[in-house]
């Protein structure tokens, strides 16, 4: 198929994109920056200069394509709005990523009970009522004649395909580490986060792209860990001091409101069951501590 995937110079646009030219797909990539360019050709993306401002080009490419991935952004509702439009009437396949901080309690890095499935999900906080609200509408689109659906990754681990790419949360962990030489989690650090190894991520994309019912709602989880566990098999892998407890306030100066509150400090507990079920999807990498100890650092 020719595919058109957004955020073709990230860590998952970048790692899906790649991973469907591998499959023999052909794949344009919409990156913001043109020196972005030389990586996605090596990786046989051909790269599409433009932003998700620009609805005149993406339902340009959306048209011109048989399906279509937004992995740019999970809050942009604009381009989503361009892409839907162009591709409405089209039973196309249209992908949209989003991120289980739609169920994040922001929580300040206390435990919870509560895990959420795809049929089970709670009202979002006020901070995630947009996100949600995007992904109803991408799901509304298969009454407008397109095959789409929702992935909602959790916490991704694993190294990108294309250089200079990473992951949200476990990247800024590991940066705030090596700056201060204290490995930190917010709070106590015993909230816990679902999470997936990024080419098991790719591989659901891969399958639903193929075989997706239109407007489904996918969790894309593995397995869940506390960032307390976390964090410790960072010290030990990074050799440094800590875990250490963080006030939220603190690692609100550190990383900003959302991803201290929700990336970091909420658990997101969740299970998804619907990409085994329909997909056939069986992830192969369950343990992000032992990728951790043995893989992080390269």
């Amino acid at each position: 198929m020719k595919v058109f995937v957004t955020g073709a110079g990230g860590f998952i646009g970048g790692s899906i994109a790649a991973g469907l030219v591998r499959d023999g797909h052909q794949v344009r990539g919409l990156i913001r920056r043109a020196e972005q360019g030389a990586a996605l050709k090596q990786a046989g993306i051909e790269p599409v200069v433009g932003s998700l401002d620009d609805a005149a080009l993406l339902a340009t490419e959306a048209r011109a394509a048989d399906a279509v991935i937004n992995a740019a952004s999970s809050d942009h509702r604009g381009a989503v709005e361009a892409l839907i439009g162009a591709l409405e009437g089209s039973n196309k396949p249209f992908l949209h990523t989003s991120g289980s901080s739609i169920v994040g309690d922001a929580s300040g890095g206390e435990a919870s009970d509560s895990v959420y499935t795809e049929t089970t999900l709670p009202e979002p906080t006020a901070d995630k009522a947009p996100r949600v609200a995007i992904d109803n509408l991408v799901l509304d689109a298969a009454k407008r004649g397109v095959r789409s659906a929702v992935l909602c990754n959790t916490l991704i681990y694993g190294h990108g395909a294309i250089p200079d790419t990473a992951s949200v949360q476990l990247p800024r962990l590991e940066r705030q580490a090596k700056k201060s030489g204290v490995v930190r989690h917010v709070g106590r650090g015993l909230n816990i986060w679902s999470n997936v190894h990024i080419d098991d991520v790719v591989d659901a994309y891969r399958r639903a792209l193929d075989k997706t019912p239109a407007g489904t709602f996918y969790f894309i989880e593995s397995g869940e860990a506390q960032f307390r566990d976390m964090t410790v098999a960072m010290a030990k892998t990074l050799d440094l001091r800590g875990p250490e407890d963080w006030p939220l306030e603190q690692a609100i100066e550190e990383w900003g409101y959302e991803m201290a509150s929700y990336g970091l400090g909420s658990n997101s507990r969740v299970r998804g069951e619907r990409a085994r079920t329909l997909l056939g999807w069986a992830p192969e990498r369950k343990s992000v501590v032992e990728w951790i100890e043995k893989e992080m650092v390269r």
